[in-house]
C-alpha cells in the first residue's frame, strides 16, 4: 500500500459556544490541513496520484473557508467548528472528489497549531 500526502493552510476564525475559556470567544488560527491517500498500484509512470490534483482539489474546499468566521458557514458541522468537524468537512468533500478504484482519501489532519490538532478517517 502506497500513501501519499500533502499540506496546505489556510487562515480562519472560529469560536466555541458552550466551552468554558478563551475559546468561547471569537479568535483566528492559520489551519494547516494534511490529506493523505492511499493507492495499492502505481500507475504507468510510477504515479499513486498526482500531486497537483491533490492541490487543485484540496485548494477549491479550503478556499471556502480560507479568511472567514467558520461559525458563519453552515457548511460545517454543528454545534462548533472545531479542529475535528473541519477534518470531517474536508475529508468527506475530498473523497466525493478523488475516490475511486485506484485511490482512497485515508485521513485528513486539520491542527489550529503546532502543537494541537484533530484527524478524521474512517475504519
Amino acid at each position: 500500500m502506497f500513501e501519499v500526502d500533502i499540506t496546505r493552510e489556510f487562515s480562519a476564525a472560529h469560536k466555541l459556544k458552550g466551552y468554558k475559556g478563551n475559546c468561547a470567544s471569537l479568535h483566528g488560527h492559520n489551519w494547516t490541513v494534511t490529506v493523505t491517500v492511499k493507492s495499492e498500484k502505481l500507475d504507468k509512470i510510477g504515479i499513486a496520484v498526482d500531486f497537483r490534483k491533490l492541490k487543485t482539489e484540496l485548494d477549491a474546499v479550503l478556499v471556502k473557508l480560507d479568511h472567514s468566521n467558520l461559525n458563519d458557514l453552515d457548511i460545517i458541522c454543528s454545534p462548533n467548528p472545531t479542529s475535528e468537524c473541519i477534518a470531517k468537512f474536508i475529508y468527506d468533500r475530498l473523497s466525493a472528489k478523488l475516490n475511486d478504484s485506484k485511490v482512497k482519501v485515508s485521513k485528513v489532519r486539520v491542527a489550529e497549531s503546532k502543537g494541537t490538532g484533530a484527524t478524521y478517517y474512517e475504519t
